[in-house]
């Protein structure tokens, strides 16, 4: 199985656990030129822009690591953009979680794990 069909299983199993959350799907995949968000979900007035991360191992670190600085300022920037197409406010209700999951089925979600817009 490539590195694609990979990350969108995980992805699946993500938007799967979010929506038992109680929250809606908005997109998964979303691109514009700035780069991806892998789904974007409303909770309640809030919108959540979620960056899923597997590892089959935490040999080479846990997956939520590799959400860094420069990872984070790209999710922001494809979300401003998001906002925009969508004529949405800047001022809308926004956060970013991140959901890591590992090879041996842990599952870790961090709420508004990055600072906003």
């Amino acid at each position: 199985m490539n590195r694609r069909a990979i990350g969108g299983r995980f992805e699946e199993k993500a938007d799967a656990f979010l929506q038992e959350k109680g929250m809606d799907l908005l997109a998964r995949n979303y691109r514009c030129r700035l780069g991806e968000i892998d789904l974007i979900a409303r909770e309640g007035d809030t919108l959540v822009f979620v960056e899923v991360k597997y590892r089959k191992t935490a040999e080479f670190g846990f997956p939520e690591a590799a959400v860094d600085p420069a990872k984070q300022r790209r999710i922001r920037r494809v979300a401003q953009w998001y906002l925009a197409a969508q004529g949405l406010p800047e001022e809308t209700a926004c956060r970013f979680d991140v959901v890591a999951l590992e090879g041996g089925g842990a599952l870790r979600h961090y709420r508004d794990a990055f600072g906003g817009l």
